[in-house]
């Protein structure tokens, strides 16, 4: 018999792991590849594929791209929607905008943000 603070619980429980996720700091199983384009003054275009190498679907993907100085300092900062969904071992491509300044003189992309998804996600 299952009572209702039982079920209470489960759901606080599960509602801690998406909103930990969600933040960005379990990032699972993500590989990520990408390209810099600087040719454009005062923007770097980065462009590459996220990859779920996880066992499961994934929702509501974003990606962080960040510009660092040579210190390794964070001096610009662009977020970009990946995908609604990305399949287990599939990938999905993005393009992501940052406002790097001069002194950047390297780029790092990670998945911010994701959801895991529940079972076979159908995409539009």
């Amino acid at each position: 018999m299952t009572t209702v603070a039982g079920v209470g619980r489960g759901l606080l429980v599960a509602a801690m792991l998406v909103a930990l996720v969600a933040s960005g700091e379990a990032q699972g199983p993500f590989r990520i590849t990408y390209n810099v384009d600087r040719s454009a003054a005062g923007r770097t275009k980065i462009t590459g594929q996220v990859f779920n190498d996880g066992g499961t679907d994934v929702v509501d993907v974003s990606v962080t791209a960040e510009a660092l100085d040579g210190g390794g300092k964070v001096v610009a900062r662009g977020i970009s929607f990946v995908s609604a969904a990305i399949r287990q071992n599939s990938s999905a491509p993005f393009e992501a905008v940052v406002p790097a300044p001069p002194t950047a003189t390297s780029f790092r992309v990670r998945v911010s943000s994701y959801r895991p998804g529940m079972g076979f996600v159908q995409t539009p």
